[in-house]
This record gives structure tokens, sequence and C-alpha cells, in this order.
């Protein structure tokens, strides 16, 4: 066996797809018993009808990260809904702030649509430029110049303090509900970047929910990587170094134990010393109905950031950093039925995906935050619940190894590791131990499900272990 991929997320089966078809054999190790990582859609343990996506829902980089992009999930068999308003974010006592894939009805809904034009309008123009830049290895030339002046600029804005330039309470709502995907102090500079590269999106290619959930890209994947060879094993945790080159789709902190005392002193305790940030705690619902919301816009905006006005969310974010579970925390939404009917089942039970941000490692339930913060919008809410299915920070890595302490990053939603990896290394891909390399999220460009992490990290390997300097065509289906 040519390689060895340890983690079945987006990052490592996109690895593993492209050195499958460069013509290595390659492998696939995944600790859990269903493959896909970050991208999973499991069944309701009562309602088999209505299925959970685990992690990711909503999936705005499917149709505009390069290597998806290339990889073209639609040609694959993956549908893509693309609904019309790409998220919602309901604000106390007056009508919520939406953000529609038309930049010009977002606009014309917001209090100052001028601001929110100057803010994202040239980005939208240049969207590719954008998506490029923020999702680029950070070592290379930016593909359009024009766009990264833009995107510095407004990440010098929405990070700082400065930026309040963007005008209109709902339109500030907005744009930090987009930021907070990244779970980070506000204002800063990766939220901002976060932030601006979401809302690009939302009114370029749109936030695409894929038909019959998350799973549809992990299956896509490992269709192709079978296709060319490759092999995957589920339920295998691996606790040994496997023999020649490997890739980890992992935390970091992953090569503490299976390394051990082999690992090289200076890079042992860069790991041991590895922060982690605040985490998320995972409430998913099962309804009965349609959720009766105040603003009757909401019923369709598949998805919802829930937390407030930005003064609201900024503080909520600043009390978590601190260790303390806010009064109202951040609540992230999907209701993936929206855009995919099929999610329904025959009973009329819809699923509803949501994290809480919480201080990392946190033990506390957050059902009844998550629910009464949807019944300050929606009252009657709570008579639509037939069942929860709630996770804790402390045991979402019961769930995937990588989110320790609920962290969804994998400590590197932050603008240091979205640069450097999580040493300070050349290569960020690369390890000082001989044909080991890292190709999670903790590696740039960062978090998300857009698969350049592992991109970047089978590029590495191709040149390095084997001598390939053309990445191979991912745009057929066919073996090549």
């Amino acid at each position: 066996m040519d390689v060895t991929i340890v983690g079945s997320g987006p990052n490592g089966l996109a690895a593993a797809v492209i050195l499958a078809r460069a013509g290595l054999s390659v492998q696939v190790f995944e600790a859990q018993s269903t493959l896909g990582g970050g991208s999973r859609t499991l069944a309701d343990p009562e309602y088999s009808g209505v299925r959970h996506d685990i992690c990711s829902a909503i999936h705005p980089l499917a149709l505009a990260s390069p290597f998806l992009a290339e990889f073209d999930l639609p040609a694959r068999g993956v549908e893509l809904m693309v609904p019309e308003i790409s998220y919602g974010n309901p604000l106390p006592g007056r009508p919520a702030a939406i953000g529609y894939r038309d930049i010009e009805r977002t606009c014309a809904e917001l209090s100052d649509g001028d601001s929110w034009r100057h803010l994202l309008g040239p980005l939208a123009e240049r969207s590719p430029g954008v998506v490029g830049l923020l999702l680029g290895d950070k070592r290379s030339i930016p593909p359009d110049l024009v766009a990264a002046v833009y995107v510095a600029r407004r990440i010098a804005e929405q990070g700082t303090p400065a930026w309040n330039l963007l005008r209109g309470d709902d339109a500030r709502a907005l744009f930090s509900g987009v930021a907070a995907h990244v779970i980070s102090p506000m204002p800063s500079l990766v939220c901002a970047g976060a932030g601006l590269m979401l809302a690009t999106l939302a009114h370029s290619v749109g936030w695409p929910v894929p038909v019959g959930g998350s799973q549809a890209i992990a299956d896509a994947l490992i269709a192709d990587l079978r296709a060319h060879g490759g092999v995957l094993f589920a339920g295998e945790p691996v606790t040994t170094p496997p023999r020649g080159v490997v890739l980890y789709d992992t935390s970091p902190t992953a090569l503490l134990d299976i390394y051990g005392d082999d690992l090289p002193d200076r890079y042992a305790k860069t790991l041991r010393e590895y922060q982690f940030g605040p985490g998320v705690a995972k409430v998913d619902f099962v309804l009965s109905g349609d959720i009766p919301w105040t603003d009757p816009r909401l019923a369709q905006a598949p998805t919802l950031h829930l937390g407030g006005t930005r003064d609201q969310m900024a503080l909520a974010e600043k009390e978590i950093a601190a260790g303390r579970h806010a009064d109202w925390p951040m609540v992230l939404a999907a209701l993936p039925h929206l855009a995919d009917p099929s999610r329904i089942d025959e009973a009329g039970r819809r699923p509803l995906w949501s994290y809480a941000h919480v201080p990392h490692g946190s033990p506390v339930d957050q059902t009844e935050a998550v629910t009464r913060i949807f019944e300050r919008f929606a009252p009657g809410f709570r008579d639509l619940i037939v069942a929860v299915r709630s996770t804790p920070a402390n045991r979402l890595a019961d769930h995937n190894a990588n989110l320790i302490g609920g962290d969804i990053g994998v400590g590197g939603n932050n603008m240091f590791g979205a640069i450097t990896g999580p040493a300070i290394r050349l290569n960020p891909w690369s390890t000082p131990i001989s044909g080991a390399y890292l190709c999670s999220s903790a590696t740039p460009p960062g978090g998300g499900v857009h698969g350049m992490s592992g991109y970047y990290a089978a590029r590495t390997v191709l040149r390095r272990e084997f001598g390939i300097k053309k990445l191979p065509d991912l745009t057929n289906s066919a073996r090549s």
C-alpha cells in the first residue's frame, strides 16, 4: 500500500481521491462505525425516517471550493438545492434580517442597503477570487489581486473596531451571524474573513443543501475513491504508526498517542501545548411541523443565526472565550427540509439541526437554552418538539475524535493557525516525522467542508514522496 489516510472526513477523503487518481494505492481507516467524519448523516434512533446531520448540514462551499468545484458533485449524482434565502437572523422587537441569494433584494429590506451593497457587492462580483484567496494555501500569489485588495480592506474593517463602518443594526447583526460560523471573539480578523467568504457565497452561488443530507457529499468522494482502487475500513481506530506514507485527518494531538516517544522533543512539546478553542453543544430536534415564526419570512430560511443583535453576539462570544456560559448563547440552526422535502418522514416529522456556542469542554446540555431562544421568535415552538438528541461539548469527541472539547475547528480557527497550521513550518501539512503528514482542518485553510486541507496535503505528498508534480484531473468519473 502506497498511502494510508487516517480519518474519513471531507479532507481525508479529498486527499485519498487525489492520491488514488494519481495512480497510488490508498487505504483509509476510520475509527467510527460509519464513514464521512464531519459529513455524516444518520437516522434518528427512534424515528428512522428522520435523518440527522451529525456535524455539518448546510454547505456554502459545495459548489465554490476549488477542490469540490473541480470534483463537480452534481455530475456525480449529488443534488444540491440552492434556496432563495441563504440565511435569516431573527431580531428582538423588530423584523428579521434576511440574507437572500439576490443581493439587491437583501439590500432593499435592510435599513441601510447601500452599506451592505458596498461591503459585499464587489466581492460577490469576484466570488471565485475571494474564495481562491481565503481558501488558498497562504503561500502563493492570490488568483485575483483585485479581489485580494477588496478582501483585505474589508477584513481590516470588519475584523477591528472599525466594523461599525457597516451601517444599520439589522445589517450588522446579519453579518455578525454569518461571521459566527467561526467561534471567535468579535471583532476578529479570522471571524471577519470567514464572514466575508460565506456572505459572498450567499450572493453568488448560494448556500446549497445536499439532498439526503451531508452524507451525500462523503458518499460521492467514497465512490470515486473506490472506483480508483482505494479501500476503506470503518470501525478501525489507528493506535500505532501505519507503514509507509500516512496522512492524518485528525487533531494534531492524536500524533502524541500514535507516535509517543518517537516524536521529536520540540514537536512533541508544541503538540502538548496546542490550544483548542471554545466548543459547541449539539442539539438535534425532531419536530412535528413547521415553526410558527412571528416573522413569516423565516419560514423559508433553511439556515438561521439566532444570536440576536451584534452587541448580543459579541457579548456571548466574549463570555465563552472567558470560560463562562452566555445567558443568550450564539445559536446556529438549520432546517434542511425547507430545501429538501425528502427529509420529512411519512408522519410529517422533520429534523432541526442546531449548535450552541459554549466554553471548551462544557458538560452542560443546551436543549433548554436553544428551545428558549426559538420560543422568543416563534411562540409555540416547544409544542412541536417530538424528540431531542443532545450532545454536550465534552461528549462531541465520542462521535468524532477530532472535536476535542467540542471545538469544531480542531484548534485551527484562529488567524495564526489559519496561516501556520499547528506548528511553525514552511509547509504546514508536513511534520518532522518521516512520511507523516497532517490534512485536517487544523491545517490551512482551516475549518469547513471544502476539502482544501486534504488537497494541499495530497499535493505535498505527491511532490515530496513520489516525485509527481502534476495533480491528477478530477473532472471525469471514469477510472484514470
